[in-house]
């Protein structure tokens, strides 16, 4: 169990950039795989990026190379640097685990909303 608490959405212009960030609770951080997951008006949550503990990151085709998964152990925070923003990357974002089984607890998450 890890609480988690998302930040720094906000208002964006196509083009344009955030970076967000996800502080995390718990003694087992430092093992578990970090996601950042997106759900967007009428559309399933899906996972856009992924980080493990040893730093391998994968990513959604539709995020791979605007986007960038990071993580600071010390300070038991994940990032998402989001680049080249588009309209369809609108949605709440949050982070939590990187899990194959389902997931049942989710924390508020940031909303990121891009429009000129």
């Amino acid at each position: 169990q890890v609480q988690l608490v998302e930040s720094g959405g906000g208002l964006v212009q196509p083009g344009g950039s955030l970076r967000l960030s996800c502080v995390a609770s718990g003694s087992s951080f430092t093992i578990y795989a970090m996601g950042w997951y997106r759900q967007a008006p009428g559309k399933q949550r899906e996972l856009v990026a992924a980080i493990h503990s040893g730093g391998t990151t994968n990513y959604a085709d539709s995020v791979k190379g605007r986007f960038t998964i990071s993580r600071d152990n010390a300070k038991n925070t994940v990032y998402l640097q989001m680049n080249s923003l588009k309209p369809e990357d609108t949605a709440v974002y949050y982070c939590n685990r990187a899990l194959r089984a389902p997931i049942t607890s989710w924390g508020q998450g940031t909303q990121v909303t891009v429009s000129s």
